[in-house]
C-alpha cells in the first residue's frame, strides 16, 4: 500500500510539474533564452551573471565584442587584470576575471583551447570537470551543459525554488540536489524544454513571486495556490 501511495504521488507531482510548464507557457511564450551567439558567448554570459542583472552582462559582452575579445584565445591571452577592466559593467569584475581566467587556463591547459572538444565529453564527467574549476558551482555548471553544451540537465535557481516553496511542493531546506531531481525524475529529459521552463520560472519569479510583496493574485500560477482554489 505505501509503494502505491508512492506512486500515486509521484504521479500527481509529474501532473503539477508539467501544468506548471503548461500555464507559464501559455502566459508567457517562449522566452528565447541563451541570450549568446556563440556557445562560448554563452559559457562566458553564464559565468558573468552570478550575482548580478542580465542587463549589466550584457554590457559587459558587448564591450567584450566591440573589442573583438569574445574568443578564447583572445581572451586567455588578457591578463586578470585586463579582463577585469573589460567585465568592469557585469560587477563583482575582479572576482569573476579569476573565474574566467580559471576556465581558460582549464580550457588551454586540458584542451588547447578546443571548446568542442571540451564539451563532447560525457554529461556526467563534463559536469564533474566544471564543478573542479574554481568559481563554478552547480548553477553555473549545468547553465554551461544545457546552454552551451545541449544537455538535457535541469538547471535550478533562487527563482525556481521560491515558486516551489511557496506552492508547497518543496521545504525550504530542500538542496539544489533535491530540487533538480525533482524536474529530472518527473519530466521526460528534453533540452528543448528544459531550456524553456528555467527561463519561464525567471520570468514569473521576477514579476510575480518576489522576494518580498508578492503579487499571488496577478500571477499565472495562482490557480495552484490553495488560497485561489
Amino acid at each position: 500500500m505505501r509503494e502505491k501511495l508512492r506512486e500515486v504521488k509521484k504521479k500527481e507531482l509529474a501532473h503539477t510539474l508539467k501544468e506548471f510548464y503548461k500555464t507559464l507557457y501559455r502566459a508567457f511564450g517562449a522566452q528565447g533564452w541563451w541570450p549568446g551567439r556563440t556557445r562560448f558567448e554563452v559559457i562566458v554570459g553564464a559565468i558573468l551573471t552570478q550575482n548580478t542583472s542580465w542587463t549589466n552582462v550584457e554590457k559587459a559582452v558587448t564591450g567584450l565584442k566591440r573589442e573583438r575579445l569574445l574568443t578564447p584565445a583572445r581572451m586567455h591571452a588578457l591578463s586578470v587584470r585586463e579582463l577585469a577592466r573589460h567585465i568592469r559593467p557585469a560587477g563583482y569584475f575582479n572576482i569573476k576575471a579569476k573565474r574566467l581566467k580559471a576556465f581558460l587556463n582549464h580550457l588551454f591547459d586540458n584542451y588547447g583551447g578546443n571548446l568542442d572538444r571540451f564539451l563532447t565529453r560525457r554529461t556526467a564527467g563534463l559536469r564533474q570537470e566544471l564543478l573542479t574549476i574554481n568559481g563554478i558551482g552547480p548553477e553555473t555548471a549545468d547553465s554551461i551543459l544545457l546552454y552551451a553544451a545541449d544537455r538535457a540537465v535541469f538547471v535550478v535557481d533562487a527563482y525556481t525554488k521560491r515558486v516551489l516553496v511557496r506552492h508547497g511542493l518543496v521545504s525550504r531546506d530542500a538542496t539544489y540536489e533535491d530540487l533538480q531531481e525533482l524536474f529530472m525524475e518527473n519530466l521526460a529529459r528534453s533540452t528543448r524544454v528544459f531550456n524553456e521552463y528555467h527561463a519561464l520560472f525567471v520570468r514569473v519569479g521576477k514579476e510575480f513571486c518576489k522576494t518580498k510583496k508578492p503579487l499571488c493574485r496577478a500571477c499565472p500560477l495562482n490557480i495552484f495556490l490553495p488560497d485561489f482554489t
